[in-house]
C-alpha cells in the first residue's frame, strides 16, 4: 500500500513538473522564443543563486571600508537598514517584472515591451548594453575581490611581512577568471544541485561571524549599546548628513544582483512564480542577514575606528576578525569567506552569460552569430561564459593604472546595474504600453512602489558618481562617471553609426520559433521588421 502511495504521489509530482513546463515554453513562445534550455532550476535553487550572488557576508567584507568611514557605527547599522528599505522597493518592483515577463533577456526585453513605439528600438539597444557592461564590470570587481581577500589572507598567514604586488593580484584574478568560466559552463543540472550547498555555506558563514565575534572578542574592544547602535563618527571630510547618506553605498554594493534570477528564467521550473520568489527572498533575506553582521561588528570592532580602516592587512573586517579572533581564527574563517565568495563569482558570471546569450539572441552585440550559440553537450551557452570573462579579463588591467582606476570598475558595475533596473520599471509606467501582470503582482501598490524604487535609484546613481571626499585631486577623484559615460557613448555610437550602426537595422527582440538564426538574421538585414 506504501509503495503505491509512493507511485501515486511521484507521478502525481511528474505530471506537475511536466504541466509547469508546457506552461513555461507556451509563455516563453507568446514572448516569440522557442526553449533551447534545460528548466533544471527549482523555485529553491533559483533562489539559491540570487542569494548567492548577493553573498551578503562576503560582499560586506569588500565593503565594509565604504560605511566606517561616514558615520562609524551608526553608519554601519542604521545606513544599512534605511538603504535596505529601499533596496525592498526595487526588489518588489523587478518581481513584478519578472513574474509578468520571465525571459533571459530580462531588462533589455521589459524596457521594449513597454516603452513607446518612437523610442523602444533605441531603449532596447541601450539597456541590453548597459546590462553587459554591469554584469563585465560587476564580474571584474567580484572576482578582484576573491583576488584581494585572498592577498589579504597571506599576509595574515605571513605575520604581514607578504604584501601582495598589482602584479600579483591580477594573475590570481585571471586564474579565478578561468575557474569560474569552467564551473560556470558545466550543465544546467549540475550548476542547479550547487546552489542547495551554495546556500548552506552561505548560511553558515553568516553563523560563524554572529557566533565566533561575541564569543572570542577579548573585554576591551567589546563596544556598548549606546556606542554600537548610537555614535556617529565621521571620518569622512564631508557634511554629516551627506556622510550617512554615502553609508549607503555598502548596502547598495552589497544587496545587489537579485535579478540574477531573472537571466536564469528560461533554466526554471514555474517560471513567472520562482522568478519573483527568488528575487524577493534572496533580497530581503540578504537585506536582514547584512542588518544582523553590522551590528555585530559594531559591538566588537572596538572603538578605534582609524586604525580599523587604515590596518596593514587592508581589509577592515580581517582587522576585526584579526583582533577578535587572532591569526588562527581569523585564517579559518577567512577561507571560509573566500569560498563563499568565490561561489558569488560563479554564479554571477553564470546568470551574465544568459545576459549575453539573450541579447545576442536578438542580434544587439557585435559576434551574436557566434554568442548565441548552445553547447550540444552541457546545454549552456559556453561561448558567452567566455566572452564575459575575457572582456572581465581586459578589464581587469586597468588596475595597473592604480587603485582610483579598479575602484570606478567596481562602480561602474552598480551605476549600470541601477540605471538598467530603473529604465523598465519607468517605461511601464510611461511608455503608454499595456502591462499585463503575471501570478505576482502589487495591485494598488504598484505605482507607489515603482515610484518609490526609481526615485530612490536615480538619486543613488548621482550619489554614487560623486567623489568620496570634497575638494578631490587627480589622485581622489571618482573616475567612474569617465568609465560609465565612456562605455555608454561608446554603445551610443554605435547605434548612431552612419550607415552601419544600430539604428539602421536593430528592430529589437526577434522571434525564434520555427526559424533558425541564421534565418532570422538574413531576414533582418532584407527587412528590418523582424520582430514582436
Amino acid at each position: 500500500m506504501a509503495e503505491k502511495l509512493d507511485t501515486t504521489v511521484e507521478r502525481d509530482f511528474l505530471e506537475e513538473s511536466n504541466a509547469n513546463a508546457l506552461n513555461d515554453e507556451a509563455l516563453l513562445a507568446r514572448m516569440g522564443y522557442k526553449q533551447e534550455f534545460k528548466r533544471d532550476f527549482s523555485r529553491i535553487e533559483l533562489f539559491g543563486l540570487s542569494f548567492t550572488v548577493i553573498g551578503v557576508v562576503g560582499s560586506i567584507a569588500s565593503v565594509l571600508l565604504f560605511s566606517i568611514p561616514y558615520g562609524g557605527p551608526v553608519g554601519m547599522v542604521w545606513g544599512w537598514f534605511t538603504c535596505s528599505c529601499f533596496l525592498v522597493f526595487v526588489a518588489l518592483a523587478m518581481a513584478e517584472l519578472g513574474s509578468a515577463a520571465p525571459t533571459a533577456g530580462g531588462l533589455y526585453y521589459w524596457t521594449f515591451t513597454f516603452s513607446s513605439q518612437k523610442y523602444r528600438n533605441f531603449l532596447c539597444w541601450f539597456i541590453g548594453y548597459v546590462n553587459t557592461i554591469a554584469y563585465i564590470a560587476g564580474i571584474a570587481s567580484l572576482d578582484w575581490g576573491v583576488a584581494a581577500q585572498i592577498m589579504a589572507a597571506a599576509n595574515i598567514g605571513s605575520d604581514g611581512e607578504f604584501i601582495a604586488t598589482n602584479a600579483q593580484t591580477y594573475g590570481v584574478y585571471c586564474a579565478l577568471l578561468v575557474f569560474h568560466a569552467a564551473m560556470a559552463s558545466l550543465a544546467t543540472r549540475t550548476i542547479a544541485r550547487l546552489q542547495r550547498l551554495y546556500i548552506i555555506f552561505n548560511i553558515l558563514l553568516f553563523l560563524v561571524v554572529m557566533i565566533a565575534l561575541p564569543a572570542a572578542t577579548p573585554k576591551e574592544l567589546h563596544n556598548t549599546a549606546s556606542f554600537a547602535l548610537g555614535h556617529f563618527e565621521n571620518i569622512s571630510g564631508w557634511a554629516d548628513g551627506y556622510a550617512f547618506i554615502l553609508s549607503f553605498l555598502a548596502p547598495a554594493w552589497s544587496v545587489s544582483g537579485f535579478d540574477a534570477g531573472v537571466h536564469l528564467s528560461e533554466e526554471a521550473r514555474n517560471a513567472p512564480r520562482a522568478v519573483p520568489f527568488a528575487i524577493l527572498s534572496a533580497a530581503i533575506l540578504s537585506a536582514i542577514l547584512g542588518w544582523f553582521v553590522n551590528i555585530v561588528l559594531a559591538f566588537y570592532m572596538g572603538r578605534d575606528l582609524e586604525s580599523v580602516v587604515g590596518n596593514p592587512i587592508g581589509q577592515p573586517m580581517t582587522t576585526i576578525f584579526f583582533n577578535s579572533v587572532g591569526k588562527t581564527g581569523t585564517l579559518a574563517i577567512w577561507a571560509f569567506m573566500i569560498i563563499t565568495f568565490w561561489m558569488t563569482g560563479m554564479d554571477y558570471l553564470t546568470a551574465g552569460s544568459r545576459q549575453v546569450f539573450a541579447f545576442s539572441r536578438d542580434q544587439g552585440l557585435p559576434l551574436s552569430g557566434w554568442l548565441y550559440h548552445m553547447n550540444s553537450r552541457t546545454r549552456t551557452p559556453v561561448h558567452a561564459v567566455v566572452f564575459l570573462a575575457l572582456m572581465a579579463i581586459l578589464l581587469g588591467l586597468l588596475s595597473f593604472a592604480g587603485p582610483l582606476a579598479i575602484s570606478a570598475v567596481f562602480t561602474m558595475a552598480i551605476v549600470c546595474q541601477y540605471i538598467g533596473w530603473t529604465t523598465p520599471i519607468v517605461a511601464r509606467w510611461v511608455g503608454g504600453q499595456t502591462f499585463v501582470a503575471g501570478p505576482f503582482k502589487l495591485g494598488l501598490m504598484s505605482g507607489p512602489v515603482s515610484f518609490i524604487a526609481s526615485v530612490y535609484m536615480i538619486f543613488m546613481i548621482i550619489v554614487m558618481l560623486f567623489p568620496p571626499i570634497p575638494a578631490p585631486t587627480s589622485h581622489s577623484m571618482n573616475y567612474a562617471v569617465v568609465v560609465v559615460g565612456g562605455s555608454l557613448m561608446l554603445s551610443m555610437g554605435y547605434y548612431f553609426f552612419p550607415k552601419y550602426g544600430g539604428r539602421y537595422w536593430f528592430t529589437g527582440p526577434l522571434q525564434t520559433i520555427g526559424q533558425s538564426h541564421q534565418a532570422l538574421s538574413r531576414e533582418r538585414k532584407d527587412s528590418g521588421v523582424s520582430r514582436h
